[in-house]
């Protein structure tokens, strides 16, 4: 029996279990899959914890994707140059972390038939995701970035810029990603941007729930197309398999 599970702060929205537990149905794997909500205050020592218990492995999501980097005995290579963790083995009383939000994000643009080189993307957001996605679109050669971020930092040489510079300042641009949670649900009426600041050709809202987010309605409503996170949901938790069982690296 294969314990799995998925570490946040809140879960009540995630539709993980689902998803595991298709998997695990067409891979002939007898497992659970469990949310684990812990709090920022306890997380250290709720997670020393988990690795000591009976668990193969989790998921990590908001917030912690950044934070869990500290207390991992080992992370990928792939993992510490994106500077986020979302998969985590426990193996020999050890935990190693791995990025699958990378392939997860690769495999959303190629279902969608996107290709991202020579283009111009603006990301929102600086978190965990934003990361696996900035990198992800670095290695298919994509030609601007602009990443709007509330602070100022360094992205693999690309500096964020402000909310309030951006609304102003109007950028145009290929793909519009979003990589926050502002949107997701229970707080589905809120949008990171308003829609006369919509200026793509392609938004990408790599929030799964709801379906369809209000930056994506917006998006619906100016004629440009949306794309939501679910297939990157569903490639990451697949790719986690390859990791927990046969201990492959990404």
């Amino acid at each position: 029996m294969m314990k799995l599970g998925l570490v946040g702060e809140r879960l009540s929205h995630s539709q993980s279990p689902q998803i595991h537990g298709e998997i695990m149905k067409q891979r002939g794997i007898s497992g659970t899959y469990e949310l684990l909500e812990f709090s920022k205050e306890t997380f250290a020592e709720d997670f020393h914890a988990l690795k000591n218990s009976d668990y193969r492995g989790v998921n990590v999501t908001i917030p912690y994707k950044e934070s869990v980097i500290p207390l991992l005995d080992d992370i990928s290579q792939q993992a510490k140059y994106i500077g986020a963790v979302n998969t985590v083995l426990f193996k020999d009383g050890k935990a190693k972390g791995f990025n699958t939000d990378y392939s997860g994000f690769i495999s959303l643009l190629d279902q969608n038939h996107i290709t991202v080189k020579g283009k111009e993307a603006v990301i929102l957001g600086s978190g965990g995701a934003a990361k696996a996605v900035v990198k992800a679109l670095l290695d298919l050669g994509i030609y601007d970035l602009t990443i709007v971020s509330r602070g100022k930092q360094n992205f693999h040489g690309n500096y964020t810029v402000s909310y309030e510079f951006f609304k102003e300042k109007r950028v145009k641009s290929d793909l519009l990603i979003n990589c926050t949670p502002v949107g997701m649900y229970p707080n589905t009426n809120a949008s990171p941007l308003p829609k006369e600041c919509i200026h793509a050709d392609v938004v990408i809202d790599t929030i799964y729930n709801p379906p369809k987010t209000l930056l994506l309605r917006y998006a619906e409503e100016l004629g440009i197309k949306g794309i939501n996170g679910s297939r990157m949901l569903e490639e990451q938790a697949a790719k986690a398999y390859d990791i927990w069982i046969e201990n492959k690296s990404f």
